[in-house]
């Protein structure tokens, strides 16, 4: 019986990247701001571009312990490539975003490579230099990346030559949504399958999994080149959303924002990518439209909040009052 119920464990830790009603709440979520919120669709969009750069972050730091403090660097690689791909190239928005990720995923090889050697500090500050030089290059290659001025005058094709954007936001709502989609499911696939539950192992305890005979460092730049890859589809979409690319897209703030989204959705959890950073630009935009100059205090204030009350973020929150919820209910 115990090894019945060790392979049935094994089983299932395998199979958990099968689909369940869960999975459909962030889909139903976008069609009823879809339905309900047309007016809002522009911020709607803006948020899944964000979550779906909080995935490509969880990816490295939840899922593999990679801490970073320049993950900006993949998401503004991603969106130079696809506007300098649009403006010298083709118009077409999903080739586009193809570039953006084979960019960006070329720059997390090559990245990864020279810092994955080292932890910790060290680390972290490499990822941070990394992407204050790619900042300083774009402000100054003003013939290729327009500078401080920023890339613009690009135009994006219809999708799938039928849906032409358009000024109220829907086709840019609609196919980010399809991204992300694709994304969240695919990232869901990767973390439960065999080479994610090792990536598990190797943040977990790294020494004991190169004991077991595991190529630690080259699985390591694997899963950075892949949320690298994702980080620059995060961008390569906001560039043709948006039409405009600029120095912000690799900003140190942009890093900073993104990883206090995810401490505020929680790490390792693919959902708190989602929430995270549904509650980080939604909460800034109303608070800016409250107190355009104080609007980072209420940030202040929920990232006090979720540290103090949910130390796993929103995601293990919401869990732990799903369990506690359950086990009420079985008592009744």
């Amino acid at each position: 019986m115990p090894d019945q119920a060790a392979r049935s464990a094994v089983r299932d830790a395998f199979a958990r990247h099968r689909l369940s009603w869960l999975d459909a709440l962030p889909w139903l979520a976008a069609a009823l701001v879809y339905v309900l919120l047309p007016h809002y669709l522009a911020l709607a969009t803006q948020v899944m571009i964000m979550i779906a750069f909080a995935l490509a972050l969880d990816l490295a730091l939840g899922y593999g312990g990679i801490a970073t403090l320049g993950h900006a660097a993949f998401f503004g690689i991603g969106a130079y490539a696809a506007g300098l791909y649009a403006l010298k190239i083709s118009g077409e928005p999903i080739s586009g975003l193809l570039v953006a990720a084979v960019a960006a995923g070329l720059a997390g090889i090559a990245s990864g490579a020279l810092i994955l050697r080292t932890r910790g500090l060290t680390l972290v500050t490499l990822t941070l230099a990394i992407a204050t030089m790619l900042h300083e290059l774009a402000n100054s290659w003003k013939s290729l990346t327009g500078g401080a001025d920023g890339l613009y005058g690009f135009r994006i094709a219809p999708v799938l030559g039928r849906f032409p954007f358009d000024l109220f936001g829907r086709t840019g709502f609609l196919y980010a949504a399809a991204v992300l989609a694709c994304l969240f499911f695919l990232s869901k696939a990767l973390v439960n399958s065999p080479f994610g539950l090792t990536m598990r192992g190797i943040r977990d305890n790294p020494v004991r999994m190169r004991m077991l005979g595991v190529p630690v460092k080259r699985r390591l730049i694997t899963l950075y080149a892949i949320s690298a890859a994702v980080a620059g589809i995060a961008g390569g979409l906001s560039a043709q959303v948006t039409k405009l690319v600029g120095l912000d897209s690799l900003a140190f703030s942009l890093s900073g924002n993104v990883l206090v989204m995810l401490i505020l959705g929680g790490t390792g959890s693919l959902y708190g990518a989602f929430l995270g950073a549904t509650a980080f630009v939604v909460l800034s935009d109303r608070a800016a439209a409250v107190s355009p100059f104080h609007w980072l205090f209420a940030l202040g204030i929920l990232l006090i909040l979720a540290v103090r009350y949910a130390p796993q973020g929103l995601a293990g929150l919401l869990a732990d009052a799903a369990r506690g919820l359950m086990k009420r209910m079985r008592r009744a």
